[in-house]
């Protein structure tokens, strides 16, 4: 690295966007993707289908209760 940098030609905010979505990773316990694994090969879907609808079925439960 350097000692010194030069930002007096920089320009502020050139790579911000603010509608940018960060899909950030997910990370399931072993036993848990496993389990998920072997149900999404039973369905014939992707486990990122099969996690999601989940989650969409959870969120209409506690919609529900609330």
């Amino acid at each position: 690295m350097k000692n010194e940098y030069d930002f007096s030609k920089a320009e502020r905010g050139k790579f911000y966007h603010p509608k940018t979505k960060f899909n950030l990773p997910i990370y399931l316990e072993p036993e848990v993707a496993d389990y998920m694994d072997k149900i999404a090969i039973e369905k014939n879907i992707d486990i990122e289908t099969l996690v999601n609808n989940w989650f969409k079925k959870d969120i209409d439960l506690i919609q529900t209760v609330k």
